[in-house]
């Protein structure tokens, strides 16, 4: 099997091949192509149409690209930090919501067109409208791919929206950091456990972050809880997506769930 290569390799090569394609006899157009489709993978039918110039182009009027623009992105931009920061999934359908609160208030002056774009914009496109703002929002760094960890991924997620009504005991568990403006050297934290069901809270100061730590807080709280634990949802820190807090919940009978990446909602009654 060839090794995959990037679009910008496929795109140089195709330059520098394409003229003597073209060009060439039926021996030749044969030869190269068989040495193009092993390089870039592609199908042999999709290569002969992308050496002759014939590759399909995208169907549709070139305008449909430009519907939404910065108008649409701004307004998104509001509703999106009203939202506090909602996946464009789960802000599509609160956008009949948010919209008249929003105009009512005057965070946003819409016309017809433009509200009529804001109903109709798709969460895919939304998706690619906030791109920008997204990634300053995270510091100016993209998301790291897959959080990548075994750990991570043998631990299922739960969105604020799976929890489905539990019975008292299932906690989310979050730290609140005591380092006032600068993160660096030791410092107390507090690993504060809300009760999904009924609210009830619970607040361990830890003097450091690591599992061992971790353990002896949950194992503390849960003498405090008016309640048997049932279950733990954590977000995705380190401090508790590893194979010994993981595994000792398991190991007690604890249920282990997890936030996703970058969605602080996840943990809305803890954040």
């Amino acid at each position: 099997m060839a090794r995959r290569i990037s679009m910008a390799t496929r795109s140089e090569l195709v330059a520098a091949i394409v003229e003597r394609y073209r060009l060439g006899s039926r021996s030749d157009k044969c030869r190269i192509l068989d040495e193009f489709v092993a390089v870039t993978g592609y199908h042999r039918k999709h290569a002969i149409r992308v050496l002759a110039g014939r590759e399909k182009r995208p169907s549709g009027n070139k305008s449909n690209s430009l519907r939404y623009g910065s108008n649409v992105r701004e307004a998104l931009i509001v509703l999106w930090e009203t939202s506090e920061r909602l996946c464009s999934k789960r802000l599509k359908p609160l956008i009949p919501v948010l919209l008249p609160a929003l105009e009512r208030h005057g965070r946003l002056e819409l016309d017809d067109a433009l509200r009529s774009k804001l109903m109709t914009v798709s969460p895919a496109t939304m998706d690619r409208l906030l791109t920008e703002v997204r990634m300053v929002a995270r510091g100016g760094q993209r998301r790291r791919a897959g959080m990548s960890s075994a750990v991570r991924r043998s631990v299922p997620v739960r969105t604020f929206g799976d929890w489905n009504d539990p019975p008292p005991g299932f906690v989310e568990v979050d730290f609140v950091a005591h380092s006032g403006t600068s993160s660096s050297g030791s410092f107390v934290q507090t690993m504060v456990l809300t009760d999904i069901a009924t609210g009830w809270t619970e607040c361990i100061p830890v003097r450091t972050r690591d599992s061992g730590n971790v353990i002896v807080a949950i194992k503390q709280a849960r003498s405090l809880f008016p309640f048997p634990l049932l279950g733990v949802d954590f977000d995705n820190d380190s401090a508790f997506m590893n194979a010994f807090v993981v595994s000792w919940c398991r190991s007690e009978e604890l249920e282990v769930t997890r936030s996703r990446a970058y969605r602080k909602n996840d943990q809305a009654h803890v954040e």
